[in-house]
């Protein structure tokens, strides 16, 4: 075996046991007060007097993961910038340039996609 490997596995023993151990000691070491205050749900520190489950809209959901979506999309985009920012005017850039264009094409899509769907609008006709 790969001595490497062996070392990773040992250091993923080391740390699933160490989280054994915790959660062992946590269980055993912690006191056990069960009240039905505490089981009941936290909002805010008042009371709840009505239920908890209720449906939000789902524009929310869409609208969130398109953030996130092109959130990453943003944060990957800088890694060739900051690959080449040494470099500029030699080929490095434009192989950049060409990653960036090649990255940005399918996201490009996919805005023009759910922009003509009607997905980004608020209130829909």
């Amino acid at each position: 075996m790969n001595p490497e490997f062996l070392t990773v596995l040992v250091f993923l023993a080391i740390g699933a046991g160490f989280v054994f151990v915790a959660l062992l000691a946590g269980h055993f070491l912690r006191p056990s007060v069960p009240n039905e205050e505490k089981g009941t749900t936290y909002e805010c520190g008042e009371r709840p007097f009505v239920s908890a489950w209720f449906n939000f809209n789902p524009r929310f959901y869409i609208v969130a993961i398109i953030f996130l979506i092109f959130d990453v999309a943003l944060a990957i985009l800088f890694t060739p910038l900051s690959v080449v920012s040494r470099h500029i005017g030699g080929t490095e850039q434009w192989a950049a340039v060409g990653a960036i264009l090649f990255f940005l094409a399918p996201l490009s899509l996919g805005l023009a996609y759910v922009w003509g769907k009607g997905d980004l609008e608020w209130l829909k006709k």
